[in-house]
């Protein structure tokens, strides 16, 4: 996620315990998502993979605003 600032990603993970909170639940998502979908979990409703995704699409949202403050505050 976010290869484009993976230095300043790297930066916000040290200095930022809630970035790095959402950083991981994001990641943690897109790899049940991904198991899900590839039939590697035991089913799971429909609901709660739209569900995830949703989330999974908020934390991404948020973890971008965050960079793009960080990349303000240091430019």
């Amino acid at each position: 996620m976010f290869h484009e600032y993976r230095d300043i990603v790297t930066e916000l993970k040290k200095e930022n315990a809630h970035f790095k909170k959402i950083f991981e639940q994001h990641n943690e998502l897109h790899d049940k998502l991904e198991k899900a979908e590839q039939g590697g979990v035991d089913h799971i409703d429909p609901i709660e993979i739209e569900r995830m995704k949703k989330e999974k699409l908020s934390l991404k949202d948020q973890a971008y605003a965050m960079i793009i403050e960080y990349k303000k505050a240091h430019s």
